[in-house]
Protein backbone atom coordinates (compact mmCIF):
# COMPACT_ATOMS: atom_id res chain seq x y z
CA UNK A 1 0.00 0.00 0.00
CA UNK A 2 2.92 2.28 0.79
CA UNK A 3 4.01 4.04 -2.42
CA UNK A 4 6.92 6.28 -3.82
CA UNK A 5 5.89 9.92 -2.94
CA UNK A 6 7.57 10.37 -6.29
CA UNK A 7 5.79 8.08 -8.56
CA UNK A 8 2.60 9.85 -7.47
CA UNK A 9 4.13 13.39 -8.66
CA UNK A 10 5.37 11.82 -11.94
CA UNK A 11 1.48 10.50 -12.49
CA UNK A 12 0.39 13.98 -11.17
CA UNK A 13 2.41 15.47 -13.87
CA UNK A 14 1.01 13.53 -16.23
CA UNK A 15 -2.83 14.63 -15.41
CA UNK A 16 -1.42 18.26 -15.26
CA UNK A 17 -0.43 18.07 -18.52
CA UNK A 18 -3.60 17.92 -20.11
CA UNK A 19 -5.39 21.19 -20.41
CA UNK A 20 -8.72 22.49 -19.30
CA UNK A 21 -11.08 23.63 -21.15
CA UNK A 22 -10.81 26.91 -22.55
CA UNK A 23 -12.35 29.76 -20.64
CA UNK A 24 -12.71 27.34 -17.75
CA UNK A 25 -10.37 29.39 -15.29
CA UNK A 26 -12.28 32.89 -16.43
CA UNK A 27 -15.76 30.72 -15.87
CA UNK A 28 -14.11 29.42 -12.46
CA UNK A 29 -12.92 33.01 -11.15
CA UNK A 30 -16.16 34.88 -12.32
CA UNK A 31 -18.38 32.09 -10.50
CA UNK A 32 -15.97 32.32 -7.12
CA UNK A 33 -16.36 36.03 -7.28
CA UNK A 34 -20.15 35.68 -6.99
CA UNK A 35 -20.03 32.92 -4.20
CA UNK A 36 -17.69 35.14 -2.09
CA UNK A 37 -19.63 38.48 -2.30
CA UNK A 38 -22.88 36.75 -1.61
CA UNK A 39 -21.16 35.27 1.14
CA UNK A 40 -19.18 38.21 2.08
CA UNK A 41 -21.95 40.41 2.20
CA UNK A 42 -24.59 38.37 4.12
CA UNK A 43 -22.32 37.68 6.73
CA UNK A 44 -21.28 41.06 7.07
CA UNK A 45 -24.83 42.52 7.11
CA UNK A 46 -25.33 39.73 10.11
CA UNK A 47 -22.66 40.92 12.32
CA UNK A 48 -23.68 44.68 11.83
CA UNK A 49 -27.06 43.21 13.00
CA UNK A 50 -25.59 41.15 16.04
CA UNK A 51 -23.21 44.15 16.65
CA UNK A 52 -26.36 46.88 16.92
CA UNK A 53 -27.94 44.10 18.91
CA UNK A 54 -25.56 43.22 21.59
CA UNK A 55 -25.07 47.22 22.07
CA UNK A 56 -28.99 48.02 22.20
CA UNK A 57 -29.45 45.24 24.68
CA UNK A 58 -25.95 46.39 26.65
CA UNK A 59 -27.80 49.87 26.91
CA UNK A 60 -31.07 48.63 27.57
CA UNK A 61 -29.53 46.84 30.53
CA UNK A 62 -27.28 49.40 31.89
CA UNK A 63 -30.93 52.08 31.54
CA UNK A 64 -32.77 49.51 33.49
CA UNK A 65 -29.98 48.87 36.39
CA UNK A 66 -30.04 52.74 36.29
CA UNK A 67 -33.83 52.98 36.50
CA UNK A 68 -33.94 50.28 38.93
CA UNK A 69 -31.82 51.57 41.03
CA UNK A 70 -34.10 55.02 41.50
CA UNK A 71 -36.78 53.50 42.25
CA UNK A 72 -35.70 51.37 44.82
CA UNK A 73 -34.32 54.30 46.38
CA UNK A 74 -38.22 55.84 46.07
CA UNK A 75 -39.76 52.79 46.38
CA UNK A 76 -38.66 51.56 50.19
CA UNK A 77 -39.29 48.23 50.95
CA UNK A 78 -40.57 48.00 54.49
CA UNK A 79 -37.23 46.80 55.91
CA UNK A 80 -35.88 49.51 54.02
CA UNK A 81 -38.15 52.09 56.12
CA UNK A 82 -36.58 51.09 59.12
CA UNK A 83 -33.22 52.05 58.66
CA UNK A 84 -34.09 55.27 57.13
CA UNK A 85 -33.11 58.03 59.29
CA UNK A 86 -36.33 60.43 60.67
CA UNK A 87 -35.33 63.83 62.29
CA UNK A 88 -35.76 61.96 65.63
CA UNK A 89 -32.43 60.38 64.77
CA UNK A 90 -31.05 63.76 64.49
CA UNK A 91 -32.06 65.10 67.96
CA UNK A 92 -34.41 65.32 70.63
CA UNK A 93 -36.12 68.47 69.90
CA UNK A 94 -36.22 67.76 66.20
CA UNK A 95 -38.03 64.28 66.98
CA UNK A 96 -40.83 66.65 69.23
CA UNK A 97 -41.35 68.85 66.41
CA UNK A 98 -41.93 65.86 64.02
CA UNK A 99 -44.08 64.03 66.25
CA UNK A 100 -45.75 67.69 66.74
CA UNK A 101 -46.75 67.81 63.02
CA UNK A 102 -47.53 64.15 62.40
CA UNK A 103 -49.76 64.19 65.14
CA UNK A 104 -51.91 67.40 64.07
CA UNK A 105 -51.63 66.00 60.55
CA UNK A 106 -53.10 62.27 61.24
CA UNK A 107 -55.47 64.63 63.64
CA UNK A 108 -56.72 66.64 60.81
CA UNK A 109 -57.15 63.97 58.68
CA UNK A 110 -59.52 61.90 61.02
CA UNK A 111 -61.59 64.88 61.24
CA UNK A 112 -62.33 65.48 58.09
CA UNK A 113 -65.83 64.92 57.34
CA UNK A 114 -66.01 63.35 53.54
CA UNK A 115 -69.54 62.86 51.31
CA UNK A 116 -70.11 62.58 47.89
CA UNK A 117 -70.46 66.62 47.52
CA UNK A 118 -66.76 67.14 48.43
CA UNK A 119 -64.96 63.90 47.80
CA UNK A 120 -63.41 65.35 44.30
CA UNK A 121 -61.62 67.78 46.20
CA UNK A 122 -60.96 66.22 48.94
CA UNK A 123 -59.40 63.60 46.46
CA UNK A 124 -57.16 66.80 44.96
CA UNK A 125 -55.74 67.55 48.07
CA UNK A 126 -54.55 63.72 49.12
CA UNK A 127 -53.03 63.24 45.62
CA UNK A 128 -50.93 66.73 46.78
CA UNK A 129 -50.32 65.38 50.20
CA UNK A 130 -49.16 62.20 48.23
CA UNK A 131 -46.50 63.54 46.55
CA UNK A 132 -45.60 65.86 49.48
CA UNK A 133 -45.34 61.97 51.18
CA UNK A 134 -43.36 60.69 48.34
CA UNK A 135 -40.71 64.28 48.43
CA UNK A 136 -40.29 63.31 52.74
CA UNK A 137 -39.12 59.66 51.77
CA UNK A 138 -36.51 60.85 49.68
CA UNK A 139 -35.39 63.57 51.81
CA UNK A 140 -35.48 61.01 54.63
CA UNK A 141 -33.15 58.31 52.02
CA UNK A 142 -31.27 61.53 51.60
CA UNK A 143 -30.74 62.19 55.34
CA UNK A 144 -29.51 58.61 55.60
CA UNK A 145 -27.43 58.49 52.94
CA UNK A 146 -26.17 61.45 53.73
CA UNK A 147 -25.75 62.22 56.95
CA UNK A 148 -28.46 65.51 58.99
CA UNK A 149 -27.28 68.46 57.11
CA UNK A 150 -29.07 72.12 57.92
CA UNK A 151 -30.84 71.97 54.19
CA UNK A 152 -32.02 68.27 54.55
CA UNK A 153 -33.27 69.38 57.96
CA UNK A 154 -35.17 72.02 57.12
CA UNK A 155 -36.31 70.65 54.05
CA UNK A 156 -38.30 67.56 56.27
CA UNK A 157 -39.61 70.36 58.33
CA UNK A 158 -41.07 72.63 56.24
CA UNK A 159 -42.35 69.21 54.02
CA UNK A 160 -44.50 68.81 57.41
CA UNK A 161 -45.44 72.07 57.86
CA UNK A 162 -46.64 72.55 53.64
CA UNK A 163 -48.36 68.92 54.80
CA UNK A 164 -50.45 70.68 57.58
CA UNK A 165 -50.87 73.84 56.23
CA UNK A 166 -52.61 71.97 53.33
CA UNK A 167 -54.59 70.22 55.37
CA UNK A 168 -55.80 73.22 57.07
CA UNK A 169 -56.77 74.55 53.37
CA UNK A 170 -58.82 71.77 52.69
CA UNK A 171 -60.78 72.06 56.42
CA UNK A 172 -61.54 75.71 55.47
CA UNK A 173 -62.87 74.82 51.64
CA UNK A 174 -64.77 72.00 52.93
CA UNK A 175 -66.24 74.32 55.49
CA UNK A 176 -66.88 77.15 53.40
CA UNK A 177 -68.40 74.14 50.78
CA UNK A 178 -70.66 73.08 53.42
CA UNK A 179 -71.75 76.53 54.38
CA UNK A 180 -72.58 77.12 50.97
CA UNK A 181 -74.29 73.58 50.44
CA UNK A 182 -76.81 74.79 53.63
CA UNK A 183 -77.65 78.03 52.12
CA UNK A 184 -78.89 76.14 49.25
CA UNK A 185 -80.70 74.04 50.59
CA UNK A 186 -82.38 76.76 52.52
CA UNK A 187 -83.13 79.25 49.70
Amino acid sequence: MAQDIREMLKSDDKLSADKMPQGHEKRFLTKLESQNSKKGYSSIFFLKIAASMVIFLGLGYGAFKYLDKSENIKESKPQEIAQLKTLGDVSPSLKKVEDYYVANINLELANMDINDDNKELFDGYIQKLEELNKEYERLSVELTESGPNELTVSALIDNLKFRLNLLYRLKNQLEQLGDTAKQNTIS
